[in-house]
């Protein structure tokens, strides 16, 4: 059974890696990574997002929030 693009996701946050959504675009195929970290957060994922500017324009990153 293959695996889901919140799955994927979920997977790659917990090894420790942040993710843009070009990151998942193209690694996961996922156009809508937004709503992806919006089910993660309901399934209880600790998720902080970082505003990132660069070259003029503005995006996010998405990495879990580290536990003490």
């Amino acid at each position: 059974m293959t695996q889901s693009q919140t799955q994927l996701i979920r997977q790659h946050l917990e090894e420790g890696h942040a993710i843009t959504s070009m990151m998942a675009l193209n690694m996961f195929n996922c156009f809508r990574l937004a709503a992806r970290i919006s089910d993660l957060r309901q399934q209880g994922l600790d998720i902080i997002t970082r505003k990132i500017t660069r070259n003029g324009k503005c995006f996010a990153s998405y990495e879990l929030k580290e536990t003490e």
